[in-house]
């Protein structure tokens, strides 16, 4: 015969793990001296996150006992158990330290001997004239990178009737479009390097892959062809749903290499 207290047991066993696999949803605040807009906000269990708005508010889904990861540059990283409370109340309210990089030392100007000689040497030069402190109105536009400054002088310069002779002869021998290539190429490693820097120490505490192989994965994005259009002028939200859907393909690609 069962025995009342083990009875009580299995049923207290039974609705904790009821109630512990009852997934409900989260409104939080995040509070801060330094800004709370685009807070990172990751579930690690179920790999699940979004970011905060600018009032430092978001909604996440979780389970009680789920770990919520809170996280940006400018602040510290910071880790929520839910507990039963904020089951209770399906609400959080998270305060997040400033993130200060402290140096040991900082040298201002240059150490001055005496000697001519050696002082001269020391003294910082300045190699570039700003217009405006000479009365100049100076250029104020994008500076162009070597590979569209090479396009551009490909595709101008003299020629008959207005028809540029340059244009004429790189287009028939194909330079203009390595060009072109070029300067798309450019652009491409360009915001592929902003991404990398802006989301992934983020992306990768919820997606784990072995640092050698980290480099190889954002490349594997670059190469899609929707790369620029997804993540060009989007939010990080946007663009972390693009990295998530290509980590699981890149995930999957190794399984069946090694296969």
């Amino acid at each position: 015969m069962i025995s009342l207290k083990y009875v009580t047991f299995f049923c207290f066993l039974f609705l904790f793990q009821k109630m512990i696999s009852q997934s409900f949803e989260i409104i939080g605040k995040i509070q801060s001296t330094i800004g709370v807009e685009n807070i990172h906000v990751i579930n690690q269990a179920s790999q699940q996150f979004t970011i905060s708005d600018k009032n430092g508010v978001f909604k996440i889904s979780a389970k009680l006992l789920d770990t919520l990861t809170f996280s940006s540059v400018q602040h510290k990283l910071k880790t929520v158990v839910v507990d039963r409370n904020i089951q209770s109340f399906k609400t959080i309210l998270v305060t997040l330290q400033e993130n200060v990089i402290e140096l040991d030392e900082i040298l201002v100007g240059k150490v001055l001997t005496g000697d001519l000689n050696l002082d001269v040497g020391n003294v910082k030069k300045n190699t570039s004239v700003n217009f405006y402190d000479v009365g100049i109105p100076g250029y104020k536009g994008k500076i162009a990178t070597p590979s569209e400054r090479r396009l551009n002088e490909a595709t101008s310069g003299g020629g008959f009737g207005g028809v540029s002779l340059n244009s004429i002869i790189n287009g028939l021998s194909g330079r203009t479009k390595m060009l072109k290539n070029r300067v798309n190429i450019d652009k491409r490693e360009a915001l592929l390097q902003s991404v990398k820097a802006r989301l992934s120490k983020d992306f990768f505490a919820s997606n784990p892959l072995e640092n050698d192989l980290k480099n190889d994965f954002f490349y594997f994005c670059a190469d899609d062809e929707n790369f620029i259009k997804f993540c060009k002028n989007q939010t990080d939200f946007k663009i972390l749903i693009f990295l998530r859907m290509k980590y699981r393909q890149y995930i999957n690609n190794r399984s069946q290499k090694k296969d």
